[in-house]
């Protein structure tokens, strides 16, 4: 038998979580580093709600900090008991300032570091057969993933690889070296009896012999001068 939940599909989502959909962009061994990806696509204005940090073979790691002894646990006990004898203090003081001054603070704080260190001597004293020392949990995965839909993989991919995708060409920078402009091409040889350029020869054809040029003739001789 299910409850139908009277927020909708929204709240099934929550209940009932599904693995995203989508190809992988990157793959990375810290979280730190997917979290920078993601980072750099918000910042080049990548549609940042289709992407999804999948953390893959999820470990359970318990860090020993250190051990646990009577001074340890006392110090502790007092300095919980202490913030929280300064939280009720605080609040007599502001809600009834002329029942409850700077001393009743003072005091409040008092009790609550004794009574704080005697709850945690008392806890020390129960537990210490299971449990001798400090520790910090932290769930840990053996890679993240970087997930986005089929149709944005490809920009994704350009954008972390630094490669932005050109939305025209854009204008030259007046300090870049100016561009090369490109030769002119070399014109065919001219037959020199004509205006027509002579076509080069096919694979395996004699040349055309080259045509020598037209020798000058003789000067024509001067009239004689009369005298």
């Amino acid at each position: 038998m299910s409850n139908q939940s009277p927020f909708g599909g929204r709240a099934a989502a929550a209940l009932y979580p599904v693995l995203p959909k989508g190809e992988v962009v990157a793959t990375y061994e810290t979280y730190n580093e997917a979290q920078l990806a993601v980072d750099v696509l918000a910042k080049a204005d990548f549609p940042v709600k289709q992407l999804s940090i999948l953390g893959n073979d999820l470990k359970t790691v318990e860090r020993v900090t250190g051990k646990l002894t009577w001074g340890r646990v006392a110090l502790a006990g007092a300095a919980s008991g202490a913030w929280l004898g300064v939280f009720f203090g605080l609040l007599f003081f502001i809600f009834s300032p002329d029942a409850a001054g700077l001393p009743f603070v003072f005091a409040a704080v008092l009790m609550g570091a004794g009574f704080g260190m005697l709850f945690g001597l008392v806890s020390y004293a129960v537990n210490r057969r299971r449990k001798d020392f400090t520790s910090t949990m932290q769930v840990i995965a053996g890679n993240y993933q970087v997930i986005v839909n089929v149709e944005l993989l490809n920009k994704a991919r350009n954008l972390l690889a630094g490669h932005v995708e050109p939305d025209g060409a854009a204008a030259p920078h007046p300090s870049d070296p100016p561009r090369s402009v490109p030769l002119p091409p070399v014109d065919a040889p001219r037959d020199p009896a004509g205006d027509q350029p002579t076509a080069p020869p096919a694979y395996g054809q004699p040349a055309p012999p080259v045509s020598a040029p037209p020798a000058a003739g003789p000067s024509d001789p001067q009239p004689p001068i009369a005298g």
